[in-house]
Order: C-alpha cells, then structure tokens, then sequence
C-alpha cells in the first residue's frame, strides 16, 4: 500500500459524505425535516461510495474494515461539532481501540 496519509484523507473524506447523507435521512425520518433533506442525502451517500473506491487496497473488504475506525472517529467529531454533545471516556476510548485495530489492519503483512 502506498503512503497512509492519502489512504486516511480519503477514509475521513468517505466519512464525512456517509455521515452527512444518513444525517440526511435523519434528519427527515426523526426530526421532522423536509423530504428535501433526502436529495443532498442521497448525493452524499453516492460521494461516500465513489471516495472509498479510491482508497488504495487490494480488496475492498479490507479497506471497509481499515476505514471502520477512521469512521467512528468521524462520528463524534459529528456528535460534537454537528449535534452539540460532548463525547464521553467511553466514547473516546473505545475510539482509541477502534483506530488501533484500523491501524493494525492497514499495516499488517499481506501474503
């Protein structure tokens, strides 16, 4: 794999969009917004897929399990910044262990 700073960009990048567009549908389904809210939803949804194909990786399974951690940072990063709650120690410990297993997973020894 090549250097891991454009593979994280990309996978923080893929977050966002994923993030945003099931906010999106959040949003509509459980806040009472307009179903307009869908459309940019469905457009970030669509940004997420396309982004997480060009996350350099052998196999896509891989580089969804790799991108799992960097996706649960991204989320409360959301919590806090979107949605106004602080994340708790649990929060950000199990944050911590989740970016060590995606760590381990993009750094482990292909055979």
């Amino acid at each position: 794999m090549g250097s891991a700073v454009p593979t994280l960009a990309l996978f923080a990048l893929a977050a966002l969009a994923e993030i945003a567009g099931c906010f999106a549908f959040w949003a509509w389904a459980r806040m009472e917004k307009s179903a307009l809210w869908l459309l940019p939803g469905l457009g970030c949804l669509v940004l997420f897929a396309w982004v997480l194909t060009r996350a350099e990786s052998d196999f896509a399974g891989r580089a969804y399990a790799a991108y799992g951690g960097i996706y649960i940072l991204c989320s409360l990063v959301w919590l806090w910044a979107v949605e106004g709650q602080v994340p708790g120690l649990r929060d950000l410990a199990g944050t911590a262990l989740c970016l060590c297993g995606a760590a381990l997973i993009l750094s482990g020894a292909r055979g």
